[in-house]
């Protein structure tokens, strides 16, 4: 049971994470035979103030 968790700065549409899904698990699928249903994903969208790379913020 593939578990993806996948962590973005900002918003994202419904249609874009139904897109980020279906791609995600089309790859699980083609690469690892990993059945779709089986697939899991979870999207965190974070505040780009809780965002950091090295000293700098996104926020």
């Amino acid at each position: 049971m593939p578990y993806i968790n996948l962590k973005v700065v900002g918003k994202l549409s419904k249609e874009q994470k139904e897109k980020i899904a279906k791609e995600f698990s089309d790859t699980l699928l083609k690469v690892a035979g990993k059945k779709k249903e089986s697939t899991y994903l979870v999207i965190d969208e974070v505040n780009g103030e809780n965002w950091a790379q090295g000293e700098r913020f996104f926020g």
